[in-house]
């Protein structure tokens, strides 16, 4: 029989329709974590480590959610005031932990350009084009997909190849056979003309924002969640007579 009438009963089957959104919104956290760490896995050597520590940040929260979410479904059904307090700790916790994944999700952006000058200035000296290695394949592939050459402009190039520069540097024309050359020259319209540190830091700011997003949203659903489990442990305790905090 239950113990709880009129709104605390009502509230308690909104507290479990809650836990099974607070449910999805863990799966959601582990799909948005993975989703942006596979991004970033593509590009591990122009970024700082911090990049990949808060979608790993995500992903573990998500899943504390997940079992978290169980706890809140179980102690409302039952009305069990130890798994409802419990919840009501646990989800408090996690709140906190995902609100501050949240906001350093929106410093990252801020910081995102910084980092990446660095990484992307240290890594151009690296290029080789004798032998071939992973950064060179990584610097051809940013340079063909954000269509940029260069750090801050193909300029950058200039201390290690003189006059000439990656073929990914340009734009292969069309009707073209046999060599083409990519250079310095201002008449040159097939070089691209601007340096891939905006485009770039812009697309991986972009990703740092989804995880803001995501965390501070979820977190705000969170908080109301935590309202509810208090107010229904506080009810049963009530309702059952338990002194202290734990009965």
């Amino acid at each position: 029989m239950s113990l709880l009438t009129g709104s605390a009963n009502c509230i308690k089957y909104v507290l479990f329709a809650f836990n099974l959104v607070l449910l999805i919104t863990g799966i959601i956290l582990i799909a948005v974590g993975l989703g942006v760490a596979t991004v970033y896995n593509e590009y591990e050597i122009f970024l700082a480590s911090k990049f990949f520590s808060i979608p790993t940040f995500l992903i573990v929260i998500g899943s504390f959610i997940i079992i978290i979410s169980f706890f809140g479904c179980w102690g409302a059904l039952k009305e069990n005031y130890c798994l409802i307090l419990t919840f009501s700790v646990l989800l408090g916790i996690i709140f906190i932990l995902e609100l501050s994944a949240g906001i350093s999700g929106y410093v990252l952006r801020s910081d995102a350009e910084s980092l990446i000058k660095v990484t992307l200035t240290d890594s151009l000296s690296k290029y080789n084009n004798t032998k071939v290695d992973e950064v060179t394949v990584l610097w051809d592939y940013v340079q063909k997909t954000f269509t940029c050459c260069g750090v801050n402009s193909y300029k950058d190039w200039g201390s290690k190849f003189e006059d000439k520069l990656p073929l990914s540097c340009c734009s292969l024309p069309n009707g073209v056979v046999g060599q083409f050359s990519c250079t310095t020259n201002n008449e040159d319209s097939n070089r691209y003309s601007n340096g891939c540190l905006t485009e770039f830091s812009n697309y991986i700011a972009a990703h740092a924002v989804s995880l803001g997003a995501a965390g501070v949203i979820i977190a705000i659903l969170q908080f109301f969640g935590v309202l509810f489990s208090c107010y229904i442990a506080r009810e049963i305790k009530i309702r059952n007579g338990i002194s202290g905090f734990v009965g």
